[in-house]
Order: structure tokens, then C-alpha cells, then sequence
């Protein structure tokens, strides 16, 4: 991807957007970073912690703008979604597979692109009190619209895999794909790697996983007992993305377990014992500002403040994950389509801001999820979608 990325959002240029690869980016690899589940717990969890206005010029100061990525989507303005609720909110986290940087460099070989390892779509109620995260495969087949490259060039519309659009046109390019395909204005994003995940859950001193056996991953640099088991930053990371020992190896069974994890983070951020010690929160909120690369509206703590407010009342309960609706690509087993009309049937609820049901999901004995069942009717008002909660005891 190059240095073109950096290059184009320092000028003002209209560009693609941040890329994991790209110059600004490259900049802040040498600063502390967050992975896409701290930067979910941030958002779920918004702890306000009265500090001193040195402490909070530093964390203000750490926040990174994505404005290549604002300038592009300001040229597509009129075929972007409308807004349809005053109040909600539609964030995109993208996490990259980049392995660029610091420290990414043993999860696999840098090839020069990279790809929307793990995207997800928040979506913050009105009312703020729940929270919905969507979760996008990276193989699901899409329209992809065509995007500016990092030299320049554009590519031209094409039916390709999710991750397609962040490998070739960054952030701005995976959002109106997003926007394309869920008819969702997509309000704020964020885009996060590999390093920035394991700086999270070391500064909360480890999530806790249940494991129903043991794992012996050597790919994944995973050795642990089954049961109960506290996980650090180096282990979280193998946790998530491991596929030949957890559940079935699918990247849909990998994306449950993620979600299983995001709802342990959450758990751990808003118990007292990291919320109400200035100790332990000032690391979580330094990693959490250290990675950010946001659009402009939340490059700034006050920003952020106003995103999040009010979060920290919702229930464990209404903090809700799902994987969107799909299945096997009938032309090519090893992709993914969307489930009609269950799929659309999910965006219309996020667009209008209507209750999302989740019904939980089971876990089976290697740690992976069995699905107890699809959504309900297409014509039902209130369909149940197969996800889980972040109150879900991680041993049921």
C-alpha cells in the first residue's frame, strides 16, 4: 500500500482512507495501539475519569484523524445512506491483517497489502440502551463500488470478497461497501491491527475464557488447560484467531469466539476494579487513545465523551454480538453470501434503530458455537437473531 496513504491525508488530498500500511500509520507503530476488541470495550464501556489537563492533553494528543478517508467519502456524499434516527449510532471497527509495524511481523508474512481481518458494525441505539455488534465476514461476497488505490489509480466495480475493499481502498472504500450493502449510514470508524489488541489486554491484567479441553495449537503459539483460564495479551491474540484446534475452523466459528471475547472484555472494563481505579484505567484509556485512528468528528476526547455517554448504564444483557446472516457462496464453498431475507430483515431493524432479539448461542465441547437456530419468520415483527450477550456465563 505504500506510503501514498500518509501522503495524501497530510495535503488534504481526497485518498482512500487509513490503511495499516500506510505512512500515519507506520508513524504511530511506534506508540502504544489498541486491537478491534479494546477499541469495542472503549466504545461499550466509556469510562469518564477525571484526570489533570496535563494527563489529558496527552491522551487528547494521541488520537490520530483519518482525514483521507473523510475527504473520499466527501466526494460519494450523495449516494451515501441517510441517516434515518436522530440519536443512533453506526460505528465501523475495522481490525487489519497487516503484519507491517512492530511486533506483527511473527503473525505472518508482510506481503505489501492487507486485508479487513475482522470488521464490525456497532450500532449504539437511540435511547442508549443497547448496543448491537454486527459481525461481517471477511469472505462474504459483496459489491464492492470502485475506489481509489494509494497511487491514485481506481479500481472498478466489482462482486468480491469483504476484505477486498480494505486491501485495495482502505477505510473509505470498506465503508460504502458497507453502506452499499446494508443501506446503514456508517457515522464514525475506526481502524486497529494486531499489537494494539495485545496492549489492551495486558493493561486490564488478562480476560478471562473458558476452555471445555485443553489446546495445543503450535500455529497459534496456544498451549493451555481446559476450564477457566485467564488470558494475556500474547495468548488473547492467539485465542482469536486460532481455526485448526477451536470449534470447527471456519471463519464464521472464529468469529463467534471473538464475539464471546469482546463480551469478557466488556465484563471486565465495566467491573469496578479497573472503572474506579484511576490506576488501572489510565493504561486501558492510554493504549485505547494511543491506537486510534478515527474519522475527525471522534479524533478528540471530547468526541469520544459524546459517542459514549450515557453507555455505561446499559446492562450487560442488552450488549448484544451477532454474526450477519449467511451462508455458503453457491459458487465457491469457500466464501459466503447473505441469507435473504434474514439479512435485510437485520439491516431494516439497525436502520430504523428497532430491538435486535438474540438468541443465545452453544457452545460446544471444543470451545466452538453451535447454533441452536436461524432467525425467526422473515414476516415476524420481532425476529431472534443466533448470537450471544456479554452477561453470558463463559463456562454455560
Amino acid at each position: 500500500m505504500g506510503d501514498d496513504a500518509g501522503t495524501a491525508a497530510s495535503r488534504g488530498d481526497p485518498g482512500h482512507g487509513a490503511s495499516a500500511s500506510g505512512a500515519g500509520l507506520k508513524r504511530r507503530r511506534r506508540r502504544r495501539r489498541l486491537g478491534i476488541a479494546g477499541i469495542a470495550v472503549v466504545v461499550l464501556a466509556g469510562g469518564a475519569v477525571g484526570v489533570g489537563w496535563a494527563v489529558y492533553a496527552k491522551l487528547n494528543g494521541n488520537i490520530t484523524a483519518d482525514e483521507a478517508a473523510a475527504a473520499e467519502l466527501a466526494r460519494y456524499e450523495k449516494e451515501r445512506p441517510t441517516a434515518l434516527v436522530r440519536g443512533a449510532q453506526n460505528v465501523l471497527l475495522i481490525g487489519s491483517d497487516s503484519r507491517a509495524g512492530d511486533g506483527n511481523a511473527r503473525y505472518g508474512r508482510d506481503s505489501g497489502t492487507e486485508r479487513s481481518d475482522t470488521t464490525i458494525l456497532l450500532h449504539l441505539a437511540a435511547g442508549r440502551d443497547s448496543v448491537t455488534a454486527v459481525s461481517l465476514p471477511r469472505d462474504l461476497m459483496v459489491d464492492v463500488p470502485g475506489c481509489h488505490r494509494p497511487d491514485g489509480s481506481r479500481t472498478e466495480p466489482a462482486l468480491q470478497q469483504f476484505n477486498y475493499a480494505f486491501a485495495t481502498g482502505g477505510s473509505a472504500c470498506s465503508i460504502r461497501t458497507v453502506e452499499k450493502l446494508t443501506g446503514i449510514r456508517v457515522d464514525h470508524h475506526v481502524v486497529v491491527d494486531f499489537a494494539g489488541f495485545k496492549e489492551m489486554v495486558d493493561a486490564l491484567d488478562g480476560v478471562e475464557v473458558c476452555l471445555r479441553k485443553p489446546v495445543d495449537d503450535k500455529d497459534a503459539k496456544l498451549k493451555l488447560p481446559a476450564g477457566r483460564v485467564t488470558l494475556d495479551g500474547e495468548q488473547a491474540l492467539g485465542y482469536v484467531r486460532a481455526r485448526k484446534t477451536l470449534g470447527d475452523g471456519s471463519d464464521t466459528d472464529r468469529m463467534d469466539r471473538q464475539q464471546r471475547f469482546l463480551g469478557a472484555l466488556v465484563n471486565k472494563v465495566q467491573s469496578n476494579d479497573v472503572l474506579l481505579n484511576p490506576v488501572k484505567l489510565y493504561p486501558v484509556l492510554d493504549a485505547a487513545t494511543s491506537s486510534l485512528t478515527t474519522d475527525p468528528d471522534l479524533a478528540n476526547l471530547r468526541g469520544l465523551y459524546d459517542l459514549v455517554r450515557g453507555l455505561r448504564g446499559i446492562p450487560t444483557e442488552r450488549v448484544q454480538f451477532l454474526t450477519v446472516p449467511r451462508e455458503s457462496y453457491a459458487g465457491d464453498a469457500n466464501r459466503d453470501q447473505l441469507v435473504q431475507p434474514d439479512a435485510e430483515n437485520l439491516f431494516t431493524r439497525l436502520r430504523t434503530d428497532e430491538p435486535v432479539t438474540i438468541a443465545a448461542s452453544r457452545q460446544d465441547s471444543t470451545g466452538g458455537t453451535a447454533h441452536s437456530g436461524e432467525p425467526g419468520d422473515a414476516d415476524s415483527p420481532a425476529p431472534t437473531f443466533s448470537g450471544n450477550t456479554a452477561d453470558e456465563d463463559i463456562c454455560e
